[in-house]
Formats: structure tokens, sequence, C-alpha cells
């Protein structure tokens, strides 16, 4: 018994996530009932042995058909002894291109799959900068054998790439370059460009070079296609280039391809020479790595956790962050119970200070979520931080009012307490403020002291906005109404 895998060709990587465990799940049930079937076992053993090579050549027949990041996401999504599984049906040819898909969590699993020589080996079809991508992931011998195992010019390049920390663009670049130099002529540079099998992907440029191969400038190859052959490229270079250096932030080159939608950008020496480039799919993987590790930083994760890590590894990952909760929560709940005379009294407080509090959160989320961002884009700087904080202070004051007032009502129609609805609208207000304050200050902080101000800003807004709302709501009522 198999599975037909005729599928059209825009079938999604869901559908086919989809389809292969519905192979592996079919594989399952029969060999259980072989294996539940009276008679000779030997022959039960040999109709097993039969439809399980079957039933994985099927398997095996739809992964050779696929990208390697659908087999990437398949891998992802499925079990370890599943993922195993498919994993030793992927021709070893491929292994290189799948490892540099998955995910960091699923690489470790699948590596730990493999012997040293299967890794050098799925190393062999890749380029300098991606086994560079790797090397953090693999042991330090294993890495060495590598090395070992490339050419001269390759291993140069190699060991270049693995001298450039993470982060930044040497980590990043592509020695697949393509330059001409500026005293030839347009016909010279298309018979040089055709001595090439295919340009290397993302070239939607030339480098422009002396004989020294300084930087000059591009040559945009939809100019050199259409220009008079007998031109010399020097006449029609772009001198305005943006270059990086392999030592720049990797960040920073991201922020200028997307202000000047770059495709591919010369990374120079010290000197001025083009020694690699840096392209629109290297950086737009690293922004994709470096948002999903923000996100999983923001409630506590660490990208090591796979989603079908062991529940020992997923407590002890998420740990930490729970503890940091657990200590905040308790100094919340301490203010409230410095309180409890007067939630004894007036039961309505109980029932009311909770959306004081979640309201607050809410509100200092918001300026939390606009500052970060506007740190990431360089855009809060000390002449305009003022601005900001009075802007942000109007907000408050100005949605406090607002909600303040309608919750007031709210308070006054269930309970038929004037005082309590002027406390309710009055604590609504204060804590708006106090939530837009919080929501400023605790990422500027953060950045001030060398922390990323995406991860953690709203464990602590969470904690000043509760713990402040309860205290001012309580603190008010006390006053007020008791």
């Amino acid at each position: 018994m198999t599975l037909s895998t005729d599928k059209p060709p825009s079938a999604t990587p869901q559908e086919h996530l989809d389809a292969v465990t519905r192979l592996l799940a079919q594989q399952r049930l029969v060999e259980d009932f072989v294996r539940r079937q009276d008679g000779d076992g030997e022959k039960r053993g040999l109709v097993e042995s039969i439809v399980h090579k079957q039933n994985l050549a099927e398997l095996q027949k739809r992964l050779d058909g696929l990208h390697p990041a659908d087999v990437a996401f398949i891998l992802e999504g499925l079990p370890l002894e599943e993922r195993l599984v498919v994993w030793g049906l992927v021709r070893s040819d491929r292994d290189g291109e799948i490892l540099l898909e998955v995910s960091d969590a699923v690489r470790d699993t699948l590596l730990a799959d493999m012997d040293s020589a299967e890794i050098v080996a799925a190393a062999q079809n890749l380029d300098a900068d991606e086994i560079a991508d790797l090397a953090p992931d693999l042991p330090v011998d294993v890495v060495q054998d590598i090395i070992e195992a490339q050419d001269v010019h390759e291993r140069a390049q190699l060991q270049s790439a693995l001298s450039y920390p993470e982060g930044s663009v040497g980590a990043l670049m592509d020695f697949e370059v393509v330059s001409i130099r500026e005293d030839v002529t347009c016909e010279v540079a298309l018979r040089y460009l055709r001595r090439y099998d295919e340009l290397p992907g993302q070239t939607d440029a030339l480098f422009v070079v002396d004989r020294d191969d300084h930087l000059r400038g591009i040559l945009p190859l939809k100019r050199l296609l259409v220009s008079d052959p007998e031109i010399e490229v020097a006449t029609l270079t772009d001198r305005d280039v943006v270059s990086f250096s392999p030592d720049s932030e990797a960040e920073e080159a991201a922020k200028a391809f997307e202000r000047y939608d770059l495709v591919c950008a010369p990374v120079v020496s010290a000197d001025g020479r083009v020694i690699a480039r840096l392209t629109v799919d290297a950086v737009l993987d690293f922004v994709r790595e470096s948002q999903e590790a923000q996100e999983l930083a923001k409630v506590g994760l660490r990208e090591e956790e796979d989603l079908f890590s062991s529940v020992w590894l997923s407590a002890k990952n998420r740990g930490p962050w729970l503890a940091l909760n657990l200590c905040t929560a308790f100094v919340a709940s301490r203010v409230v119970g410095a309180f409890e005379g007067s939630i004894e009294k007036l039961a309505a407080l109980a029932a009311l200070m909770p959306i004081v509090a979640g309201i607050g959160g809410n509100s200092g989320n918001q300026t939390s979520t606009l500052i970060v961002r506007a740190l990431a884009l360089d855009q809060v700087s000390a002449a305009n931080a003022r601005r900001l904080l009075a802007k942000e202070l109007g907000i408050g004051v100005l949605n406090g009012a607002l909600w303040g007032s309608v919750l007031g009502i709210v308070a006054w129609l269930l309970y038929r307490n004037v005082a309590l609805g002027g406390v309710m609208a009055l604590a609504m207000m204060l804590n708006l403020v106090v939530a837009a304050l919080a929501g400023l200050f605790i990422p500027l902080a953060m950045e001030r002291f060398g922390r990323d101000p995406a991860i953690g800003s709203s464990v602590f807004l969470t904690f000043v906005t509760d713990s402040m709302g309860f205290f001012i709501f309580l603190g008010l009522a006390t006053v007020f109404l008791l």
C-alpha cells in the first residue's frame, strides 16, 4: 500500500508536510497490521520488509522533487523520531543545502545523527560563506576537517569568513564577485560575461575596478546590455556606490539595503579593494533570523528549543523567564496585600482594580513597541527625546481622561457610588500616564545599558503598570472612600 505522490506544481510546503505525515502514518499502520497477522514468521518478516521499502521509496521520491527549503519545512514540522527517518532518506548531496535552511534547533538534532565524515561530505557542496554559517553549530575538530578538505583558494576564503564574528557583514558576505576593469569597452565586458556558465545569483550590476582591484563604481547590467558596444565602461559607471567593510554591523547593512533598495553591494577592504559582495538574500535571512530570535526572547525562549524538544529541555529553557515573572508578580501581590483592609471594607475594589492595571499594560505596550521600533531605525536622539516625552504624556492624559471617564461611569452604574466612579476615572488617567513614562523610559534605559530593548521590556513594563495601577487605585480608594 502506498500513497500517490502526484501533486500540482503549486503545492504549498504545508501540503507537502501533510503528505509526508500521511505516508509515515500509513507505513506504521501497514507494518503494525503485518506484525499482528498469524502465520510463518519468516514470511511475515519478508512482507513487512517489502512494504517498508516500498513506502520509503515513495517517500524518498517525493523528497527528491522538493526544494531544500521545503524539505527543511517538513523536517521542522515532524517529531524527532519521524524527522530522523525522513532525514535518512535525503540524498547525501543535498544534506548541506538543507542544513542551511532548517532552524538552529532542528539543525542540532540532524547534526547529532551524522558522523564527522558525513558532515564533512555535506560541506563539500557548499560555498565558503555557507560553510561559515554552519560552523558555529559544528564541533571544532569537524570544522578543522572541513577546512583541510578545501582546495587552497577555497580554504583561504573559508578562513577569512570564519574570522569575522556573527552579526558582521564579513559573516554574511559572498565571495562570488563579478568585476570588470573601467578602461575596457562594453563589448569586452559582454565577452567576459559570456565566459560564465551562469552569473552568480542576485547579480544586478558589475563591480568596476582599477588595475589593483580598487572599487571605482558599479555598472548596472540593464545599462550595459543596451549601451553601444564601443563605449568605455568608465563612461557608464555609477560612482555613488553603497559599499561595506567586512567589519560593519550586519544590522546597519540591512537598514542600508532597505533604504536604498539594494540587490547586491560590494564589500571592500580597508584599502578599498573589492574582496566580496553582500546580497539581498543573505540580508533577508539575517533579518528573519534576528526577528525570530527577538520574538522568542520577548517571552523568554531561546532558539535552542525545538518545537518537539523533550519536556525537560523545554521546561529548563522557559524556567528562568518564569522565575523573573514570579518575582515581579510577587512584588505586585505585596502592593495589593498592603491594602487588604481597604478591599475587605469595599469588595468592589477587588473586581475593578485588574481593569486599571490591564488597560495600563496595554497602553504601555503600545508606547514601548513604537519606541523599540524607533530605536531599531535610529530615529531616537537626545534632540527629539523631550518632544517624544511630551507627545506620549499628552496621549496618556487624553486617553486617560476619555477612557477613565467611560470606566468611571460604568463603575457608577454598577455600584451606584459616585465617589467610586471618580476614583476609577482618576486612577485610570494616572496609570496611563505612568504607562506612557514606563513605555518610553524602559526601552531607552535598556538601550543605554547595552541591552536589547526588544528583549525584556514587556516584563518590566507589566511589572510597573500592574504595581502602580494597584497602588494608585487602592491608594485613592483608601483616601477618598474609606
